[in-house]
Order: structure tokens, then sequence, then C-alpha cells
């Protein structure tokens, strides 16, 4: 089933297109115009001003939690009725060291707020937070997808192959626009999203 959307599409295929041109678009945006450094770090708010600003073309539900349960595959989310509770934790979780940062993200994945974009949503947030943090971004060109995808899976669990992954993907290069937009490009292709560059969508 199509996913209501403000374009009045109604074949996932074209939906899928569009949103990752509209979004990629969105994601550019962000970083030009400066606005990504006005937005809280750590905070479900701050991810919330990411999740509006990227969706906000493409769905009603853009920023906003998500009202219904959801899983991928056997894994389920956090429910409806503990979402709330949930990321008013992960806003007090501490995120002053790599291990703390990476941990404060995994929480957040599992908590999993919006009801359509979050990996996408929430790599920018980890990459708000490292570099305000840290003073480094992940270059996720550098992160293979189905070693992510697998880890990703895993890190509620045992976090220590997401940790490792992203520690041997970062880089200093904090303001370097094509490292920015590798990333988003990489960050989608996790998704299944590749009809899109973000250097294509620049001309």
């Amino acid at each position: 089933m199509v996913l209501e959307n403000k374009l009045g599409i109604s074949g996932d295929v074209e939906l899928a297109r569009e949103e990752e041109r509209l979004t990629k678009l969105r994601a550019l945006e962000l970083y030009d115009t400066g606005l990504l450094g006005t937005f809280e770090v750590g905070t479900f708010a701050g991810l919330a001003k990411i999740h509006g600003y990227l969706f906000q073309d493409v769905y009603e539900f853009a920023g906003k939690p998500r009202t219904m349960n959801i899983s991928k595959g056997s894994f389920r989310f956090a429910s409806v009725m503990y979402l709330g509770s949930a990321l008013r934790a992960i806003d007090r979780m501490s995120q002053s060291t790599f291990d703390q940062l990476v941990e404060k993200y995994v929480e957040m994945n599992v908590a999993h707020p919006f009801r359509e974009g979050n990996g996408r949503s929430a790599r920018i947030w980890l990459d708000c937070m490292l570099k305000g943090e840290l003073g480094h971004v992940v270059d996720w060109s550098r992160v293979d997808r189905e070693d992510y995808l697998l880890a990703m899976e895993r890190s509620p669990v045992r976090d220590r192959e997401i940790k490792l992954q992203i520690k041997e993907a970062l880089t200093d290069a904090v303001t370097d626009r094509r490292v920015y937009m590798k990333g988003i490009d990489a960050s989608y292709r996790y998704e299944g999203y590749a009809t899109y560059s973000m250097e294509e969508l620049d001309r």
C-alpha cells in the first residue's frame, strides 16, 4: 500500500523516485543555507527539524512522531504507547564521547519515531552530534551497505560492530561539501534509493 502523500502519487516506484529527488534537494538546502547548524543537537526536537525539512514536500507527517506501530521484518520498533517516554529518555542520554553518541543513535533507531524516513534523517542527526562534540563526521561512502544494515539489525543487542564501522569512517572534513553530498547518496542507497545523485541534482 502506497503511503499517503502530498504529491497525489499512487504508485510505489513513482513515489520513491519523487521522494528521493525532492528530499535530496532539501538535504542540499539544509547544508548550503547553514540551516542544519541552527537545529538542536542530540535531541528529538533537532531530529524532528531535520525530518520535517527533508520530507516537507512529500508527507503531511514530516517532522511529526508516528501514531501507529511499525516493524521491519520480525523487529518491532518502539510501541506508540511508549514512544514519548522513549524519546524523552533518549534526550537525556549523555553525548560527550564517541561510544555515547553511537549508543544514542542506536536507541533512536530502536525508537524509529517517524512513519518513514527515519534512517536518512537519523544519520544526518548523528553527524550533527559527532561534529558538535568531537569535530568529526562520518564519511558514509566508506561504510558498506550490507555490513551497515547487518550491524544496525544487531545493534540493540550488540553495538560493537556498528561502533567499529562508524569509527573507521570518521573524518575531520566537517566543512567539506563533497563529503556531505557523497554521504547523503550513500545514506539513501542503504534504504534502496539510488535513482539520483547529489552531484546530478546540484547542477
